[in-house]
């Protein structure tokens, strides 16, 4: 295949749903978590719910790297870009993140904050070569698929020797957040979601390698099928998952052939471990702190680390105990559970950071599944 419309046959995605149905033994019920908000929005996009079985079942997951970074660091973040000497850079979606008492990066800016949308890494390194009278701080974030750009930028900030350049780091990895499902998969006393395997991310993997999620699978006896973002992808990977169930097997295989390899990208995974190191823990919303979770950067370029350059407090806050973000993150609930969805929370005035990301599961299901949820009740 060369062409993305032949990852998107109709006709091929009704013979995979029958070979599931097939497969699917009636007598049980199939537990899928996607963990990557790209498989969300490709699952929600083309209904591909509405050709599974009754019996196979997909949970959200908390692949999301918007959704998951967690007030505190979101109401660190708009407190550095007030500080008068600061240029804040950072991607579009976090600009609507809802901090404390409905604050956000967009309100900060319209108060006069100097914050700047973004499309990569070095347009950052650009602005502070280019104003060398300001001090540019990057807001990184993101999984192992987006740690690699901030690794380039802080090296060639190091070759040109900016001085005025820094970032303040909010990377964290996968395997550590699927280890804490699967350890603490409750929540505030709400049992946590039955799995029986998952969907693994594709850019992710692309980075790390497929191998990276052998472990757990092995300690916890889940199956993980590496899948693409295309909606073939997707009903491939759970018909190897059924397949796996059925057999009693708990291994890790790569239907995303295309991309992912077993030990991923070598190169891009030396420059990250050059300039970054692990932390203790780190906060994820709707997790709480995960050990060996998060990145920081190493001694070498403590000089790049803006919360070593401006004395940055670590803030630790509440999410709004209205929204069910923490729950629908982990599995727990769906988006249309939480009573502010389709009411005060929507993409324009989103309550949380899972209707504003183009990868969060609220956002997919207000684009895509209320239609189908409308015409279901209709139908009934």
């Amino acid at each position: 295949m060369k062409y993305v419309d032949e990852y998107r046959d109709g006709k091929l995605a009704r013979q995979i749903a029958a070979a599931i149905a097939q497969a699917a033994d009636p007598a049980r019920t199939y537990h899928f978590m996607e963990f990557c908000g790209g498989h969300t929005h490709a699952i929600s996009r083309y209904g591909l719910e509405d050709l599974l079985p009754p019996s196979v079942r997909m949970v959200h997951g908390p692949g999301c790297p918007v959704c998951v970074l967690p007030v505190g660091r979101i109401d660190m973040a708009i407190a550095l870009a007030q500080r008068t000497q600061v240029t804040l850079c950072t991607y579009g979606d976090l600009m609507r993140v809802p901090g404390s008492h409905g604050a956000s990066l967009l309100r900060a800016k319209a108060a006069g904050a100097d914050i700047r949308m973004v499309y990569s890494t070095l347009d950052a390194v650009t602005i502070a070569q280019a104003e060398p009278d300001r001090e540019v701080v990057f807001f990184a974030i993101g999984f192992e698929t987006t740690t690699p750009p901030t690794a380039l930028a802080i090296k060639l900030a190091a070759a040109k020797r900016l001085t005025n350049f820094s970032v303040f780091c909010n990377h964290v990895l996968t395997p550590p957040a699927i280890r804490g499902i699967l350890e603490h998969p409750d929540l505030d006393g709400q049992p946590g979601p039955r799995l029986d395997g998952f969907v693994g991310p594709a850019h992710v993997s692309a980075v790390i390698g497929s191998d990276a999620f052998a472990p757990f699978a092995c300690e916890f006896a889940k199956p993980v099928v590496v899948a693409g973002f295309e909606p073939l992808d997707v009903m491939q990977s759970i018909l190897m998952l059924v397949r796996q169930v059925n057999d009693g097997r708990h291994e890790v295989e790569n239907q995303y052939i295309r991309a992912v390899t077993l030990a991923g990208n070598v190169i891009a995974q030396a420059e990250v471990d050059a300039i970054f190191e692990l932390r203790e823990d780190f906060e994820w919303r709707g997790f709480g702190r995960v050990p060996l979770s998060g990145l920081k950067l190493r001694e070498a370029y403590a000089v790049y680390d803006a919360e070593r350059r401006f004395a940055m407090d670590e803030v630790s806050a509440a999410d709004n105990p209205a929204c069910e973000c923490g729950a629908i993150l982990r599995g727990i609930k769906r988006p249309t559970d939480c009573k502010l969805f389709g009411t005060l929370c929507t993409p324009e005035t989103p309550m949380g950071s899972c209707m504003v990301s183009s990868e969060g599961a609220c956002a997919a299901h207000w684009t895509y599944g209320r239609f189908r949820d409308h015409a279901k009740r209709a139908a009934a």
